[in-house]
């Protein structure tokens, strides 16, 4: 049986599905990538796994419990960093741990925070508040944050999407590191194919919304560790790369091709601005137009 599994999922906001019968089934340890468009729905995917929304059909489950609500068994890595901002790093991590091991003691809590402050590289920065920390170190503290609850699964909804690219590339490589170290289930919620390869076991591409849905599922079979540069002259990198972005395009081109839209006018006339205004003039309609026939004759 799966560790995490979805069945014929799909998630709407009073229109047409975002997300449309969503199959899905994550081994434990496993690192999974899903790449899509922006705008495809991914984001939605992650919160119904997290448990934040609750599918309109189907069912997810985790380790054979349905997800219905939020819970420590399911951390979260948000874009936005989600830290309080008069919260220092080790006390952003430690409302985390108190909420989850509530019976440690403070010595243990205290000892728990440190410990994953120091796995993310950030023991100088114990003490510094959000405002001080470059949007790295405060991405930092939130895979800290996440880590330290012990889940069973990490969710990491675009977390590196809006850093530069040399902070990227650093974040990345301490993910890696720390996936090697932990072998947590990690789903990875991201736009950028490279990026899905450099870290995932295995990357599902996501068709464009509304009513998006998971595509076939690719097998990175490129081995650990991970080297960027070597990867670029790795010739199974390049076929994987190339299936992937392929695959990506191929949706996008096929929902082109399918998807009309009827264009519906308002029922209502542009002002005519050279009339006197008045307070009791309002838009005309062309139902509301009288027509009338003058006949004009002339004299001689």
């Amino acid at each position: 049986m799966s560790f995490l599994e979805l069945s014929h999922v799909s998630k709407g906001f009073g229109g047409p599905p975002i997300l449309h019968d969503v199959n899905l089934t994550i081994e434990r340890g496993e690192f999974v990538a899903i790449v899509g468009y922006s705008g495809s729905g991914k984001t939605t995917l992650i919160s119904l796994i997290a448990g934040l929304q609750k599918p309109d059909e189907g069912t997810v489950k985790l380790n054979d419990l349905e997800i219905t609500v939020p819970g420590p068994d399911r951390g979260v890595v948000f874009q936005n960093y989600s830290l309080l901002p008069w919260l220092t790093v080790f006390e952003n991590i430690l409302l985390a741990v108190e909420q989850v091991f509530p019976n440690y003691t403070a010595e243990k809590k205290r000892q728990h925070v440190d410990t994953f402050i120091a796995m993310v590289n950030l023991t100088p920065a114990r003490d510094k508040l959000p405002r001080q920390l470059s949007g790295g170190m405060r991405q930092r503290v939130s895979v800290a944050r996440a880590l330290a609850m012990d889940p069973q699964i990490l969710l990491l909804d675009e977390p590196l999407s809006a850093l530069d690219a040399l902070t990227r590339a650093t974040l990345q490589d301490e993910i890696e590191r720390i996936w090697e170290a932990q072998k947590k289930t990690v789903v990875l919620i991201t736009n950028d194919v490279d990026e899905a390869l450099l870290l995932a076991d295995r990357i599902i591409p996501l068709t464009p919304g509304p009513g998006a849905t998971l595509g076939e599922s690719v097998a990175v079979t490129l081995a650990r560790p991970r080297d960027r540069k070597a990867l670029n002259h790795n010739s199974e990198f390049k076929r994987l790369r190339a299936l992937v972005t392929n695959q990506l395009l191929g949706y996008g081109a096929r929902r082109k091709s399918t998807v009309t839209r009827k264009l519906t006018l308002p029922d209502i006339l542009p002002e005519d601005l050279d009339q006197p205004r008045t307070s009791r003039r309002r838009p005309l309609r062309p139902h509301e137009i009288k027509r009338e026939q003058i006949e004009v004759v002339g004299s001689t």
